[in-house]
Parts: C-alpha cells; sequence; structure tokens
C-alpha cells in the first residue's frame, strides 16, 4: 500500500503544543496511510525529547542549528514517502476526521497546488490569514496602515469569501498547507532566503505562476495557538518584514520598480512604527 500523506511538523520549544499537535493527528487520522516527520530546529528546550518513546511511530529528526521554518521543511520533505505532504504548525490541533474528505477533494482537481483550512484561536474567533491575496500595493498599504476588513471585497484577507465555504483561493497559511510532494518538489519547494514567514506566501505565488491552482477548504477548521510559539521582539519585527522584503524584490522590483519603491517605503516606515510601539 502506498503512503498518502506524510505530515511534516517543525517545532522550536512548543513540547506541549507538539504533544497536542500530535494527539490530535492519532485521534483523526485513523485509516488513512500516514507518516509524521517532526524535526526539531534545535529547541533550547530539549524536552521534546521525552515525546519519542510516548510517539514511537513517529519519526523524529533533531537539527544540530535553528536554519528557520523553510530550511528545516525542505529538509524534513527530503525523507518523506506520501504522495502528499501536509506542512503543519506544532501548535495546532485538527479538529475532525475530514483528512479523507480533504485528500479526495485534492484527487478530484486536475492542477492541485495547494490546500488551506479555516483557522481559528483558542477563544473560537477566525484567524483571516487562513485565506488571503497576494500581496500587491493597494492590498498591501490597507493591510499595513488601514488594517480594516471591507466585508465582500477581495482585500488583503480574501473577504469575498466566506469562512465557511471551500472556494478557488491565492494564498493560504503554511500553519496548515497541503501539497503533492511531486508539486512541491517540481516548484523548489520553499524558498530558503526567507528564514520564517513569508515563505508560505512565495509558495503559493509560484504554485499560481506555475498553472496550478490554491485551495481554501473552509468546512474544515483547526485549532491554532497563535503565537503561542512567537516572541514578539525586535528580531521577530526583523524578521517579518524583512521576509516581506524578500518577497517584492524578488517579484517587483523589475518588473514594477514604482510599486517595488512604495511597497519598500511603505514596510520601511510600518517597521518603524511597529518598533517605537515597542519601546
Amino acid at each position: 500500500m502506498n503512503m498518502k500523506l506524510s505530515i511534516i511538523i517543525v517545532n522550536y520549544n512548543v513540547t506541549q503544543l507538539l504533544r497536542n499537535c500530535l494527539l490530535s493527528i492519532q485521534k483523526y487520522l485513523e485509516g488513512i496511510s500516514y507518516e509524521v516527520i517532526v524535526i526539531d530546529n534545535a529547541s533550547t528546550d530539549n524536552s521534546w525529547r521525552n515525546l519519542i518513546p510516548e510517539f514511537p511511530k513517529i519519526h523524529f529528526i533533531s537539527s544540530s542549528e535553528n536554519e528557520g521554518f523553510a530550511k528545516a521543511n525542505n529538509k524534513a520533505i527530503k525523507t518523506a514517502d506520501g504522495e502528499y505532504l501536509l506542512i503543519l504548525n506544532p501548535d495546532t490541533e485538527i479538529e475532525g476526521d475530514y483528512i479523507q474528505d480533504i485528500l479526495d477533494f485534492a484527487d478530484s482537481k486536475d492542477n492541485f497546488g495547494c490546500l488551506g483550512v479555516r483557522m481559528h484561536d483558542a477563544k473560537g474567533n477566525f484567524l483571516p490569514e487562513s485565506k488571503r491575496s497576494v500581496p500587491d500595493m493597494f492590498n498591501s498599504f490597507e493591510k499595513l496602515f488601514i488594517n480594516f476588513k471591507r466585508k465582500e471585497s477581495k482585500s488583503y484577507y480574501q473577504n469575498n469569501i466566506s469562512e465557511f465555504e471551500n472556494a478557488e483561493v491565492e494564498v493560504i497559511t503554511g500553519a496548515f498547507c497541503l501539497v503533492k510532494k511531486k508539486v512541491y518538489e517540481e516548484v523548489g519547494g520553499f524558498d530558503e532566503a526567507y528564514f520564517m514567514y513569508g515563505e508560505d506566501v512565495d509558495l503559493c505565488y509560484t504554485l499560481l505562476n506555475s498553472g496550478y491552482q490554491n485551495f481554501y477548504y473552509g468546512k474544515a477548521s483547526i485549532l491554532h495557538h497563535k503565537g503561542e510559539s512567537t516572541i514578539k521582539n525586535e528580531v521577530y519585527l526583523e524578521r517579518f518584514y524583512g521576509a516581506m522584503q524578500i518577497f517584492i524584490s524578488k517579484y517587483y522590483k523589475e518588473p514594477k520598480p514604482l510599486q517595488y519603491s512604495l511597497l519598500k517605503a511603505g514596510l520601511k516606515l510600518r517597521h518603524k512604527l511597529e518598533l517605537i510601539k515597542m519601546k
């Protein structure tokens, strides 16, 4: 029997959340041919090793240094045997028997790129980054400075799509990203220029540019303990705004120099404002 699904999880200092994530996989993936590969990205807290005897069927990999989210995923994916990859955050929990439905949905599409699901936080609030647009000058400025969510408009968060529907979408999140392994490898996987943040947007855009379709599957949901594993400090801001800078340099600098200049200035200003707010 061929392996249908490889679940790839990059862990960094979130042992208890990772344990909950693994328990949710165990609970809801019965009957599916799958494997789980956990790559620890040189956590300073070694308690994740206590999970090895608790989950003997899971393949644990230890990195000697923290090389970032993109690089760690690519390293783990090289060892994966599944037809599909599910890139999953360790601070998420699967909430139902829907993985088979999602795989059937993906199998039914001729040009399947990637798929994301509805995410909500621990309080039950919908996380709008579950479905997004490719960043451009207009929606980026809306997100950076206005931060309002126009109802039934495409905007940065695709508000033209209901949170509970299944629909074609431009960008989904790397917290839950289903993609065929051969397609992931064909487009080059995550761009390792990104340390953290932005690599999911880049992958989605690359898939679209390669003729694939991306999907949002709102009939399934995951709990995402958003930000639990992230310390919001100057390093975080540098990585977050640095990732956006990599994206606009890659896709806008030469073909759209005016958009590039305006977006670069906007990112710089917003980064400065966030640093001031932090002090």
